[in-house]
């Protein structure tokens, strides 16, 4: 049965397919896909049937599970992984993140873990500068996201103005440097806020994590909606132990983690932190 009998469609593909497509991208990821996402399924496969020369949608998914495309499995999770971010994005939680890295004492740790293309955790670095006056904080962001492509873009640090359409032209005084000539209309971040920032590949299903100790505060955003209850559990579970006892962590706005975690507690709107107790030791 094809989801869909269009004649105009480049390739055949059934209902078959797509359920192999979910059930490849909840165990390499833990994304649950929704039934409503076939046509979008489609449209970002198909690029990677063309890329491969591949001619059906069943022998890409055969060769992907033989392990015969070489690095395409990254390319398959980068294709299904969906990127929606901006600076400053729900602007509410970055002042209690200053109060936060003003209250502590250096050196301070903060893991930025859906880094998208970069603008999460620019801002993050963009306030803890503001907090203490100064482009070189004594501050350490981790920003990982399992998306490789989105990861150089951010590492890279080069944006069109218009993504800065709603930030003060103080902001982008200070921490941006305009392109000129060819690269007019674009903006780099300046070297000293890119200096604060480590981009690394990171999959929050993977056995092991590259991160090392504990962290002040943890953005995890509008990651956890593309998870179901357990997968959700699981992952906060690991939090935990990587929170010190002060830490926060803070969550997007349509996600509420106390249903799946009894060692957390509200902070503030969509900002958590331990439960008295549950740090690690």
């Amino acid at each position: 049965m094809t989801i869909k009998a269009e004649s105009n469609k480049e390739f055949n593909f059934t209902k078959s397919d797509f359920e192999r497509v979910r059930t490849l991208i909840y165990q390499r990821a833990g994304i649950s896909l929704a039934e409503s996402k076939q046509e979008m399924v489609y449209s970002r496969i198909a690029r990677r049937l063309r890329a491969t020369g591949l001619t059906s949608f069943s022998t890409y998914l055969n060769e992907l599970e033989a392990g015969h495309l070489g690095e395409e499995w990254e390319a398959f999770v980068n294709a299904l992984t969906t990127n929606l971010t901006s600076f400053f994005r729900e602007a509410h939680h970055f002042p209690l993140l200053a109060d936060q890295v003003r209250a502590l004492k250096g050196p301070i740790t903060i893991w930025c873990s859906a880094a998208s293309t970069g603008e999460e955790p620019y801002s993050i670095a963009m306030t803890v500068c503001e907090a203490f006056n100064s482009l070189t904080p004594p501050v350490q962001i981790i920003a990982t996201d399992i998306d490789t492509n989105v990861l150089a873009a951010g590492e890279r640090g080069v944006y069109g103005m218009d993504r800065l359409d709603k930030m003060s032209a103080e902001r982008m005084k200070r921490f941006f440097l305009r392109g000129k000539g060819a690269q007019d209309g674009m903006v780099r971040v300046r070297p000293e806020l890119r200096q604060l920032i480590t981009f690394k590949p990171l999959n929050l299903l993977a056995d092991n994590w590259p991160l090392q100790g504990q962290f002040d505060v943890i953005f995890c955003r509008n990651v956890m909606i593309y998870f179901d209850k357990a997968t959700q559990r699981k992952i906060l579970a690991r939090f935990v132990p990587l929170m010190k006892p002060q830490a926060l962590l803070f969550a997007g706005h349509s996600e509420n983690f106390l249903y799946v975690s009894d060692a957390l507690k509200l902070r503030g709107k969509t900002v958590y932190e331990l439960e008295t107790g549950r740090a690690a030791k």
